[in-house]
């Protein structure tokens, strides 16, 4: 068995219910829930048990509410013995990241992924942003199109690179549908568009990066003891203040997940265990590396299967 990576999903992948077990059968990772509900002074955690979905789905809810899972998972996996080569995390998830790095303690990370949620939905009006899936189009000819698109007067960009073949684009309303059409034009196979709040990773992120420096500032940011393949640029960071201003620039900046985990492929890492609920990332590894060895942790039962796994060394 090679190297091992820890990666942690982002919003999108949260439903009511996940968690469950980990409240109700494990005393240590019910304290995550607790400190979760204490740090932020709201009950979060009935809202990641009752919903409604409508609720858990607002972006300032479900940061949190997937950070508290994933953090609490990895905390059980490290005190398995099991710790990871390398950290990564899609967009939110990379908090869960740099708190299994030791870089953020949760307490700050639940906090800042609190307002990130808050400041994200406050720097676009309700409407007037939008993302899209596009499917089919390589990255470059949707450049491009957005390029043009966002030339004539409506912001548009590419703002997950998810694989070779899934690219989400973040705009505004009118940019993401203009390029949705010219994408469709271009030869892309399906372009479905998101249930979001607003336009993630897009440059009309930046008011929300601005603001959310102070937060960010008011943490106690650390070297991180692992290394983390940061989203902004698909490498290796563990110095505190480039980890501080690359979390930053994620708001506003591509997920450049696809080179993410080709990087850590890269490392030498061939097993990859997706800590937090669902199976999204799990799948996307697999459209960069067929080979490589994935565990999918989304709670107490999935965890201890991993865990056999990985101490035979089966990967």
């Amino acid at each position: 068995m090679g190297k091992v990576a820890f990666i942690f999903p982002g919003q999108g992948s949260q439903f009511v219910g996940m968690g469950k077990d980990l409240i109700e059968q494990n005393d240590k990772a019910r304290t995550y829930f607790e400190k979760a509900d204490e740090k932020l002074g709201m009950g979060l955690t009935e809202i990641i048990l009752n919903g409604p979905e409508d609720v858990l789905t607002r972006t300032e809810n479900t940061q949190p509410a997937l950070l508290t899972v994933s953090a609490a998972l990895q905390a059980l996996l490290q005190d398995e013995g099991i710790v990871p080569d390398f950290v990564a995390g899609h967009s939110l998830g990379e908090y869960s990241a740099l708190v299994a790095a030791g870089s953020m303690t949760f307490d700050d990370a639940v906090y800042a992924v609190r307002h990130r949620g808050l400041l994200m939905d406050e720097a676009v009006p309700a409407g007037q942003g939008a993302m899209a899936a596009v499917l089919g189009l390589k990255a470059d000819s949707l450049a491009a199109v957005c390029k043009a698109v966002s030339d004539a007067g409506d912001t548009v960009q590419l703002a997950n690179l998810n694989s070779s073949s899934q690219i989400v684009i973040s705009g505004t309303a009118t940019g993401v549908e203009k390029a949705s059409e010219r994408a469709k034009d271009a030869g892309a196979k399906r372009v479905i568009p998101l249930n979001v709040s607003g336009p993630f990773h897009s440059e009309l992120m930046r008011p929300a990066a601005a603001k959310f420096q102070s937060v960010l500032e008011a943490a106690e940011i650390q070297a991180a003891k692992i290394p983390v393949v940061a989203n902004v640029t698909a490498d290796t960071v563990t110095d505190s203040q480039v980890i501080q201003e690359l979390l930053i620039q994620q708001l506003y900046s591509p997920v450049r997940w696809a080179e993410s985990v080709q990087k850590l492929i890269d490392l030498g890492v061939d097993t990859f265990v997706e800590v937090g609920p669902g199976k999204v990332l799990s799948g996307l590894v697999k459209k960069v590396d067929r080979k490589a060895t994935i565990h999918a942790v989304g709670d107490l039962e999935t965890l201890q299967q991993a865990v056999e796994s990985l101490k035979r060394g089966e990967g």
